[in-house]
């Protein structure tokens, strides 16, 4: 069979795209990505060409955006080419060349498949590239996701070509005359992916001759156990997670009974930015006592009695005041919206715990929005003394996370008049009959 018959035959198999779809296609001007152009083409899909310069290398990033660009009008399909100050994006970002540019690629792919309504984009990694990446990632420790293979299809990202090899594209390639670029860093041990790809993996193939084709059948198993194992994967933490809010809280008792704990917790933690290195510490909280946490770069876990807490640093890094010096006013902080509105009657005094009724006059402006802190006291509704914040929340049966998120409403007189959602103070209620009134809403 024929590279472009099995190109099709691939295509249809697997349901990647169709005739009726506008594709995106990736182009460097490297071999790969000029046939898998050749090949589209070829089989009758419409497509456009995306091209990016990140100006690494002097003199053949202008030649390869020319090539491109020439390409494009070879085939009479639009081109949409971008160059990129990679250097110094890497640098403002702290990031590796590498990855910089790889943020910069797809970020600039996003933005011509949101403007122009196009539902896919092509990349040519083939078979080659996937043996690559699961050897790679077997020695990375990336678990049994990372081993089973690059995916053919990815929301809205496509690779035709993961059934080719490397050698079948070359041979199309003569076969056919197709001109293309070559990228001359290919050959330099700069990168990880080089030094495997030009050194260690052809001394393995001396060893093991077949050993591309055996990994290649590998990943084929590999790709059902990983189906499997996320199908149970997601069947026990669908039993252990409750989201409260945005907030996710984990059974302690329940979770050590779970096995392999390890994966279990390494799987649950890793969509927060936890690494590998961190599920001992996380394993370490199930008896730790309440208020130790660990963190990611973006959430934080922590042991709360029996609970397990997974909460966004960033919710707690909000602005922690906000000024209110008229009214009606709405304030939006962090994912609550607090609405202040005047009345001169309402149906009902209590509305619930998250709608405060206040005896207008009582209050003074500006209010001021804030997190409580310590020292803190007000006078709960329907008594007469005063009580510490910290009592309240006590009797209250809060968790840490819950006292942390707590705000507080004051007047200009320095009287808290609302625990945010939870109890007005006694000295600001309304009596029945009273027609002015101010009337607090909070939105979660």
């Amino acid at each position: 069979m024929s590279l472009l018959a099995a190109f099709t035959n691939n295509v249809q198999q697997l349901q990647l795209f169709s005739k009726k779809d506008k594709l995106l296609l990736a182009v460097s001007g490297g071999i790969d990505s000029v046939v898998l152009c050749h090949l589209c083409k070829h089989a009758g899909y419409t497509f456009a060409i995306a091209h990016c310069n990140f100006k690494l290398r002097q003199g053949e990033s202008e030649r390869d955006e020319a090539f491109v660009t020439a390409l494009a009008n070879a085939y009479s399909v639009p081109i949409y080419a971008q160059q990129f100050d990679t250097a110094a994006y890497a640098a403002a970002n702290k990031l590796s060349i590498q990855v910089a540019a790889r943020v910069l690629r797809y970020q600039y792919f996003d933005s011509i498949l949101a403007a122009e309504n196009i539902p896919y984009l092509l990349t040519a990694h083939h078979a080659n590239d996937n043996v690559e990446t699961v050897v790679m990632n077997f020695f990375k420790g990336t678990g049994i996701n990372g081993l089973s293979g690059i995916a053919p299809k990815h929301k809205n990202i496509i690779r035709p070509l993961l059934f080719a090899t490397r050698q079948q594209i070359v041979s199309y390639a003569t076969e056919h005359n197709i001109e293309y670029v070559e990228d001359s860093s290919n050959s330099k041990n700069d990168y990880t992916r080089n030094v495997w790809r030009n050194e260690w993996l052809p001394n393995l193939t001396k060893i093991y001759p077949a050993y591309a084709a055996n990994v290649l059948h590998n990943i084929e198993r590999l790709a059902d156990v990983a189906y499997l194992y996320n199908q149970s994967i997601a069947a026990i933490k669908s039993k252990l997670i409750t989201i409260k809010s945005n907030e996710i809280h984990i059974p302690v008792l329940q979770l050590a009974k779970i096995k392999p704990l390890a994966t279990v917790l390494y799987e649950i933690i890793k969509e927060y930015n936890f690494s590998t290195a961190q599920v001992q510490e996380c394993n370490k909280l199930l008896t730790a006592d309440t208020g130790k946490y660990i963190c990611s770069a973006t959430h934080r876990i922590l042991k709360n009695r029996q609970w397990l807490i997974i909460t966004s640093i960033a919710e707690q890094q909000l602005a922690h005041y906000f000024v209110i010096d008229t009214l009606p006013s709405k304030i939006v902080y962090g994912t609550n919206t607090l609405q202040l509105t005047t009345h001169n009657t309402i149906k009902h005094i209590d509305e619930g715990s998250d709608v405060a009724n206040l005896h207008r006059a009582a209050v003074t402006l500006p209010l001021l929005l804030r997190k409580h802190k310590q020292g803190d006291y007000f006078y709960p509704l329907g008594m007469t003394k005063k009580k510490k914040l910290s009592k309240f929340f006590i009797d209250s049966k809060l968790s840490i996370v819950e006292k942390e998120n707590v705000w507080v409403l004051e007047d200009a007189t320095k009287k808290i008049i609302w625990v945010v959602g939870y109890r007005i103070d006694n000295r600001f209620k309304v009596n029945r009959g009273e027609t002015d009134i101010l009337k607090l809403s909070l939105y979660r």
